[in-house]
């Protein structure tokens, strides 16, 4: 019996039936090829593979560990330097000015003559006060004689009694007019000295402020100034909160002044006035110190870094880099022992040099981290290293203990092993 028609197999239809099943079983290999290479990729993943989106790599971070310490309290302040004594000389009579006797900026004694102003009119009061004076001493003589010869008469009852007494009382009044005469006389003498205006202390002079040939006024006219720079005085200012640390120690307390470059400059400085009050729009108290100055090294009006030390405390020193300031509170990065970086609240004190000082919330052995804070995160793993120091880099390939490269063992491999 013959298949029916659409039994019969043809061989062209054998052929692409034949292609039909291989094309699929290259397919399905295909497909556990693909599957077998995801699995190698995401055990790669696991295990932190570089490049296979594992967790990030540790940061390497330079690290200083802390200490507890005995540290000076130290204060930090730029004050400006004044003369202790400082005079505005002026002319205290009135006339023409006649000479300078002293150079401009030059140190001069106490007492010393600066100006002269023109004497004559002075030297013809004196003289006339002095006249005043023996006219009323020519007075008081006739006074006297006057009432001496009433004296008897009036004994003798030859005179009344009252002719006598207003004798006696014109001898008195031209006594008094005598002291009147000579404290005329004493002031014209007091202002003809004053004619030689005179250094009141010794010190710098500053710029004249007449010329010769000027018309001054008695108590008005400024002349030129008189500076004392030895000892030199630095007026400066202290926050609220720093003056408390300082409060009931300002006997005791050493000031320093520091040089531009941070050099030791001046070291004998003490406080001598200390304010009784705060600056309400400031908030701080204002404060003096003194300091000897013989070779004038300080100028008045300068400007100079004051160092106040009142004391010692306490506290662990951090670089001034590694303290994050925000508006709330001041903090700082540790490497824990973990291997993951944390923040920390801390308060702080003062400065020595580049360190501040901080007085809470570090214990000792910390490693506080000084450099690449922007990259850290709470919890970031980070990789420590102390300064100076560079972090530890993985073994490169061929580096001793690294691991072969790809493909290197099959070259390495005798020919007759199998695969």
């Amino acid at each position: 019996m013959a298949p029916p028609p659409s039994m019969t197999f043809h061989p062209s239809r054998m052929h692409t039936i034949q292609k039909k099943h291989i094309s699929l079983a290259l397919a399905g290999a295909s497909v556990v090829l693909l599957l077998a290479a995801c699995g190698k990729q995401d055990a790669a993943s696991a295990k932190g593979a570089p490049g296979a989106g594992g967790p990030p790599p540790a940061i390497p971070v330079t690290v200083q560990k802390v200490a507890l310490e005995r540290l000076p309290i130290v204060l930090e302040a730029v004050g400006q330097a004044e003369g202790s004594r400082e005079v505005e000389v002026r002319a205290r009579v009135a006339g023409i000015l006649e000479k300078r006797l002293y150079t401009e900026g030059a140190p001069v004694a106490a007492g010393a003559t600066l100006f002269v102003i023109d004497r004559a009119p002075y030297e013809i009061a004196v003289a006339q006060a002095r006249a005043a004076v023996s006219q009323e001493r020519a007075r008081l003589e006739q006074a006297q004689r006057e009432a001496e010869r009433l004296k008897s008469l009036a004994q003798s009852r030859a005179i009344s009694q009252r002719e006598f007494d207003e004798a006696v009382s014109v001898a008195r009044q031209s006594g008094a007019a005598i002291e009147g005469a000579q404290a005329r006389l004493a002031e014209a003498q007091l202002n003809l000295s004053y004619t030689n205006v005179k250094a009141p202390i010794g010190g710098i002079t500053g710029r004249a402020q007449k010329s010769e040939g000027s018309l001054v006024a008695a108590n008005t006219d400024l002349l030129t100034t008189l500076t004392q720079v030895n000892p030199i005085w630095v007026r400066f200012s202290l926050a609220e909160g720093d003056y408390e640390r300082i409060r009931g120690a300002e006997k005791t307390a050493k000031v320093e002044i520091r040089s531009q470059d941070g050099s030791l400059a001046v070291t004998n400085g003490r406080l001598n006035f200390s304010g009784s009050t705060v600056d309400p729009k400031l908030g701080t108290v204002l404060l003096r110190a003194e300091f000897l100055n013989p070779m004038t090294k300080w100028l008045p009006g300068q400007f100079a870094k004051v160092h106040i030390l009142a004391g010692e405390q306490e506290g662990f020193l951090v670089p001034q880099a590694a303290v994050v300031q925000t508006e709330q509170a001041k903090l700082v990065w540790v490497a824990e022992a973990d291997g993951k970086a944390n923040m920390r609240p801390v308060q702080t004190a003062n400065w020595i040099g580049n360190n501040w000082v901080v007085t809470s919330g570090l214990k000792p052995g910390d490693a506080v981290i000084t450099d690449n804070l922007m990259k850290l995160r709470p919890g970031a793993a980070v990789q420590p290293h102390a300064p100076g120091a560079g972090p530890q880099q993985p073994p490169g390939p061929g580096a001793p203990g690294a691991a072969p490269a790809a493909g290197a063992a099959d070259k390495k491999a005798p020919s007759g092993a199998s695969r």
